[in-house]
């Protein structure tokens, strides 16, 4: 159960921390509305950084990405048996984390009455130039980067390895994430746009379902071959 309980609460935290960024720069009438792209990147790094500290605490790898947990079990870096524990948590955490957003800027999505600036690339990801088969490449190469480094950084819920995942988060947003917002992690782009869909925030827009293969499939290869990747050269 810990391996849940620390997926859980630390993918939660991250969306609450993520998705609230999101929220702040979108909706009308915050103080951070219009920020910019490197505020983003930043806030999300320091997003996951947090997470994987709650995590870590609570007794979890802090993986917080089923890409990773994923990845890292298909080539021998994390038991098989622990995966499903993991991918839950990461999934229920990501979904309860998006609705914790909702309530919190609830008057500023009633505020924001046109569904195109109310909508779903606060929670989810959307990509700046429709291209399938790029969007997808994008996402691939932007996660292999991720993964890779994370393989290479040994423990990374000690110390301040949470803090350099957070900066390798914030570069790969600011480097690789302007193409398609940088899912990085199924979870945390398909719980928050299943809360979307399903709890009644105001002003709902569409939920782009359509394009939610790229964040879930997309992540996924490229945490399988930064793992391989690692194996061989190991």
């Amino acid at each position: 159960m810990s391996g849940f309980i620390g997926e859980f609460f630390g993918t939660l935290i991250l969306m609450v921390l993520g998705a609230g960024t999101g929220a702040s720069v979108n909706l009308k009438r915050t103080y951070g509305t219009g920020s910019n792209w490197t505020m983003v990147c930043i806030a999300w790094g320091l997003a996951v950084t947090m997470g994987v500290y709650v995590a870590g605490a609570l007794g979890s790898d802090g993986h917080l990405n089923p890409a990773v947990t994923l990845g890292f079990a298909t080539f021998g870096f994390f038991p098989w048996a622990q995966v499903f524990p993991y991918l839950l948590g990461q999934f229920l955490g990501a979904f309860v984390g998006a609705a914790i957003v909702m309530v919190q800027f609830y008057p500023h999505f009633k505020e924001t009455k046109n569904p195109a600036e109310n909508s779903v690339g606060i929670f989810a990801t959307r990509p700046a130039i429709q291209s399938p088969l790029f969007n997808f490449l994008s996402e691939v190469i932007a996660t292999w980067t991720f993964i890779f480094i994370l393989l290479n950084l040994g423990d990374f819920t000690q110390g301040l390895k949470p803090f350099i995942v957070g900066t390798v988060i914030a570069v790969v947003g600011m480097a690789l994430g302007t193409t398609t917002g940088f899912a990085l992690n199924p979870a945390r782009d398909w719980g928050p746009r299943l809360a979307y869909t399903l709890l009644p925030v105001p002003n709902r827009g569409n939920a782009e379902w359509s394009y939610a293969w790229v964040p879930m499939c997309g992540p996924i290869v490229g945490g399988l071959l930064a793992a391989g990747l690692q194996v061989i050269l190991k």
